[in-house]
């Protein structure tokens, strides 16, 4: 009996070891998974960082669309702000007010459009590396 109650001591001690030292795995589990974490929250400010950095560029990305056979032209900012506007003398008449204010709508917008294609272009190089691409995911939208 006293050999029977010594075994059992013995797989009592045996127990708490693997106790222990599961608890030590399970702790360096955690302290792996938080330093995972932090380098994840360094790629996180740095692509921030990034990101503020490539939007402060968009203003001086400028683009200038023209209509009506370059009688209207129309310069836009990557902040899709518009900065210069040109109008032939020969279209300041009164009776041409209607076709002046189509031309240069159209000439605005062709300018927006062309300046989007750049700006997402430019974000797409500042942040190559930090956001991943995945084929049919567009994150256009979120600059």
């Amino acid at each position: 009996m006293e050999n029977f109650t010594k075994a059992v001591r013995k797989l009592f001690v045996e127990l708490r070891l693997i106790q222990y030292f599961c608890s030590q795995i399970n702790l360096l589990i955690k302290i792996t998974d938080m330093f995972d974490m932090m380098k994840m929250m360094g790629k996180l400010k740095e692509a921030q960082s990034k990101i503020k950095e490539a939007q402060e560029k968009l203003g001086t990305i400028k683009t200038t669309a023209e209509s009506g056979a370059g009688m209207v032209k129309a310069t836009v900012n990557g902040k899709k702000q518009l900065i210069s506007l040109e109008i032939d003398k020969d279209l300041i008449k009164p009776e041409d007010e209607q076709m002046m204010k189509d031309l240069i709508i159209a000439a605005v917008n062709k300018a927006l459009e062309d300046v989007d294609v750049l700006a997402k272009e430019e974000m797409k190089k500042s942040t190559e590396g930090l956001i991943p691409n995945i084929p049919g995911m567009d994150l256009g939208g979120m600059f």
